[in-house]
């Protein structure tokens, strides 16, 4: 979107007041999502009201759901434009047609057409992008609404993948994520069909490609394949993230996540065999409708048993028109027990991700430095190969920004790493100055 406003004259603004356009970007993943995002629309009615000639739009994963666009119509009548996940290009045709027609207008389609290419694009400059491969998920778990907002399956093929990235490695970017609902579908609706393992080889060769990173993952679809060519690349990270999401088998079924409790067990232990130094994170929802006590008990175990590094955890949050949110009425788990178990749960992480990062004092690792840390600006900011953050005491006449450096490990935090730079940076910075745009 900021690419093609880009080619139509528009620039970014440091805030909402100075705006003459504000597109809301909306995900629809959880619930505290969808509640934050309308009532941001809410509160810009004020602004709208006394800057009549700025224009507001209402985009992403939550204008899908027709009840987003009945509530949009009923109650921000301010909204000039709605439009969702399947027709971004038409972004500028659109915004003439709010200028002609001087009214809410709803442009959503239910199904995605063809994959769209050579859109514009504007990132952050710096030296990490972002490329999206596959767009859409076919899986269809039970509390998950992304299959109806972001449709069937379709990969990019890889041709046109390989000449964005060679562009941005041009341009200086040197860490670079390929994106998806699901990744590890990727290349099986191209004819012929290839798979994630085929792009990374043929991304491997893209000089100055630095890291290469994928996101995000689903145990199903993770192949001895893809195994393989991770543990034998220079370039792809060492950290996988495999969202789990229980360690009960009769609520992974209910979750319709198409495997068991112990296929994943066998996968992540083959994981560990091949790539020993792999850094694993995960999953999990907690308070899934008819979630028992032992089913929580057997996540619990499953953690102790694979020892991740750190894990994203939630509350499940029911998504209309899910299965799961039907059954959410008839079978649900009351609030103090997922509060009780998501506590637990986090406590027992919690000791295991510390331990882990005490392992890592006294090595020496390569940190890519993103920045100032947001909590002291005398500290430097980065991440390791494997995903780890790392805090850095900042030289104030030395910049170390989008640089790779070599960093001893001398502290370990529950969610950090502190250390000490050791050697100079061991690449050029980029070509491009990190400029952060506004997400108005």
């Amino acid at each position: 979107m900021a690419g093609q406003l880009r080619e139509m004259g528009y620039s970014p603004v440091p805030d909402e007041k100075s705006a003459d356009l504000v597109i809301v970007n909306t995900c629809a993943v959880r619930g505290s999502a969808e509640q934050h995002a309308l009532g941001y629309v809410g509160q810009l009615k004020q602004l709208k009201d006394q800057k009549s000639s700025m224009k507001l739009a209402v985009a992403g994963c939550m204008s899908q759901e027709p009840g987003t666009i009945a509530w949009l119509k009923k109650y921000a009548s301010h909204v000039d434009l709605v439009f969702g996940t399947h027709n971004l290009h038409e972004l500028p045709k659109l915004l003439d047609e709010v200028e002609e027609r001087g009214e809410m207008v709803v442009d959503v389609w239910k199904t995605a057409g063809e994959v769209v290419e050579h859109l514009p694009s504007q990132r952050a400059d710096g030296v990490q992008a972002y490329v999206n491969i596959i767009y859409g998920c076919d899986k269809f778990c039970t509390y998950c609404i992304v299959p109806f907002t972001r449709g069937k399956e379709r990969s990019r093929e890889i041709p046109a993948i390989v000449e964005e990235v060679e562009a941005l490695a041009r341009e200086g970017y040197q860490d670079i994520t390929v994106l998806g609902q699901n990744v590890n579908s990727y290349g099986h609706d191209l004819t012929p069909p290839v798979d994630l393992a085929d792009l990374l080889v043929r991304l491997e060769k893209v000089d100055g490609v630095r890291w290469l990173r994928y996101t995000t993952s689903h145990p199903r679809d993770f192949s001895q394949k893809l195994i393989d060519v991770i543990a034998q690349s220079h370039k792809v990270t060492r950290h996988v993230h495999l969202p789990v999401q229980s360690g009960s088998n009769s609520i992974l079924k209910r979750m319709n996540r198409k495997y068991t409790r112990e296929q994943y067990l066998d996968l992540m232990e083959r994981v560990k065999a091949a790539i020993p130094d792999a850094v694993l994170t995960t999953d999990i929802i907690v308070g899934f409708p008819g979630e028992t006590e032992d089913d929580f008990e057997q996540t619990m175990d499953l953690i102790k048993t694979v020892r991740y590094d750190a894990a994203f955890t939630f509350i499940y949050s029911p998504r209309e028109k899910t299965p799961a949110a039907r059954w959410e009425g008839r079978d649900p788990v009351p609030n103090p027990v997922k509060k009780d178990r998501l506590n637990r749960l986090m406590d027992l992480q919690y000791r295991i991700s510390l331990e882990a990062n005490q392992r890592l004092v006294g090595r020496t690792e390569l940190v890519l430095v993103e920045g100032l840390s947001k909590k002291n600006p005398n500290v430097w900011a980065g991440r390791t190969h494997t995903n780890k953050v790392v805090l850095l005491e900042r030289d104030p006449d030395v910049d170390l920004i989008d640089r790779f450096v070599p960093v001893k490990i001398t502290q370990a935090k529950t969610f950090y790493l502190g250390g000490e730079v050791v050697g100079a940076p061991v690449s050029e910075r980029s070509r491009r100055r990190r400029v952060e745009l506004p997400l108005v």
